[in-house]
């Protein structure tokens, strides 16, 4: 009798936890998908936000476009899963240009895992609009701020690449003004990477390219970085595997694997004291590029102040780096004013100088 009560109160308090497991499984689903609603709601105030900051010098849109379908269209059993991914991108035109002339364009991509292009970027857009740059930021896959769906289809190192190309496409396409011939690519971080695979996997559509502290090398990364970053990308919904299960797909991901497929003048920063993306990446990839003999250019700064964001600071030492950013991009953009000095870049970005 004992043993036959001792069974009935192991039973119950078995069932006791699995009702409490599933309690916390729908807690901990609410507030996952309570995170994406706020997200989007951060993500609209930001946009408001872009017509305050930089409503002055430019004309802000967001255009719809259709990228590929997701990367495991393969497994999908729905018609939305095998669709094109439908994505947004920023549009910036700088306010006062001549529509029957031709202007450069600039790609933008941002950079994070799950980030997102948002007014962060202010003094750099006013310092494009100031040279009439036209700017394409494309809020490729994966990027937060537009719920969870689009959050999950993250292809980090893969079709986001052609996110980004396909905006590039949509604003030769589509406005007149934009010549094709003179389209920069500028990114940092992971928007560095794409700006590298981007000149990699389209040599002939990209007139130059800025990579400021790009992520580099994911396998090496995955050895630095804390488990929970890796956790970004071996999810099921991404690769869906850790580096050592699948060593090689990271790799057709990393730029440093495709070093001998650079045929674009490029540019290249990083930084010391970089506390994202080490500076042993980035010199990694130097050294491939050195290796297969390639012509680029390239900058190691000594512990400059922000560490990863060295050069986008508001600091004169990171504005005198974009100063030098945007010399390099004029030689081969030719854009329609050109800053004569730091005072010039200044005043365009901060009204004084």
């Amino acid at each position: 009798m004992a043993g036959l009560l001792f069974l009935l109160l192991a039973s119950a308090l078995n069932a006791q936890e699995n009702i409490k497991d599933e309690i916390m499984e729908g807690v901990d689903g609410h507030f996952y998908n309570l995170r994406h609603r706020l997200d989007v709601l951060e993500k609209k105030i930001d946009d408001v936000l872009w017509f305050k900051r930089v409503g002055d010098v430019a004309h802000i849109d967001k255009v719809f476009l259709a990228g590929a379908p997701p990367a495991h269209a393969d497994r999908a059993t729905t018609l939305a899963g095998v669709n094109p991914v439908k994505f947004w991108s920023y549009v910036f035109i700088p306010k006062g240009m001549d529509p029957s002339n031709k202007y450069p364009l600039i790609v933008l991509p941002h950079g994070g895992v799950h980030g997102d292009f948002n007014t962060y970027y202010t003094h750099i857009i006013r310092e494009l609009m100031a040279q009439q740059y036209i700017v394409v930021a494309p809020e490729y896959r994966g990027s937060t701020g537009y719920g969870r769906l689009t959050y999950e289809l993250i292809d980090y190192g893969g079709l986001e690449n052609a996110d980004v190309n396909i905006s590039r496409e949509y604003m030769i396409e589509n406005y007149s003004m934009v010549d094709e011939n003179r389209v920069g690519i500028v990114g940092w971080s992971h928007g560095g990477m794409i700006a590298l695979m981007n000149i990699f996997e389209h040599p002939g559509e990209y007139a130059c390219a800025f990579a400021g502290v790009p992520v580099s090398d994911l396998v090496a990364r995955m050895g630095y970085k804390r488990p929970a970053y890796e956790d970004f990308f071996s999810a099921g919904y991404h690769i869906g595997a850790m580096v050592h299960e699948n060593i090689d797909e990271y790799r057709r991901r990393s730029p440093v694997y495709h070093a001998d497929k650079l045929a674009t003048p490029l540019l290249i920063h990083t930084n010391t004291n970089d506390e994202d993306v080490h500076v042993l990446e980035v010199q990694n990839l130097i050294n491939a590029l050195k290796a297969e003999d390639k012509k680029f250019e390239y900058r190691v700064f000594e512990d400059i102040p922000g560490g990863h964001s060295f050069d986008r600071m508001d600091h004169a030492e990171g504005r005198k780096i974009r100063y030098g950013i945007y010399k390099f991009l004029e030689q081969y953009l030719d854009p329609p004013v050109r800053f004569r000095n730091l005072g010039e870049m200044e005043r365009a970005a901060y009204r004084f100088n």
